[in-house]
């Protein structure tokens, strides 16, 4: 780790005094400009690694550009099959065997609605007085 003995002196846990309005408190952060200034040493020594951005920041597209074509797919010269990729297949069992699946379950439902227990309660009713349901 690099020191830099002219740094600016930063302090954190600044607190104000009685009577001390915050335009006269001490610094919390230290200023863009210094800032930059410390980016710019530690970028000038030894190190350089330490000073190389990864992100883009607006060098090259921001978005897959528009090709015209599905997919960005380019049509096949005629008598040629399209390759598929390594991930369609199990995206095609995955969401046709998961429907296949939900309807199954939802076909073997248990029927839990208000009105078909009634209609077994009234009926159990009756037959236990004697009555012959008829609906």
């Amino acid at each position: 780790m690099t020191r830099f003995p002219e740094s600016p002196t930063v302090t954190l846990n600044a607190r104000l005094q009685p009577g001390q309005h915050l335009s006269t408190a001490p610094p919390t952060m230290p200023s863009p400009s210094s800032l930059r200034t410390l980016q710019r040493r530690a970028c000038s020594s030894r190190n350089l690694l330490s000073c190389r951005r990864y992100a883009s920041h607006g060098h090259g597209p921001q978005y897959n550009e528009p090709t015209g074509y599905l997919f960005s797919e380019k049509p096949l010269p005629a008598g040629q099959k399209r390759k598929k990729e390594a991930w369609e297949n199990v995206w095609y069992v995955g969401m046709y065997g998961t429907m296949a699946v939900a309807t199954v379950l939802l076909y073997y439902k248990p029927d839990t609605s208000i009105n078909s227990w009634a209609l077994k309660e009234a009926k159990a009713r009756m037959e236990a007085r004697g009555e012959k349901p008829e609906f």
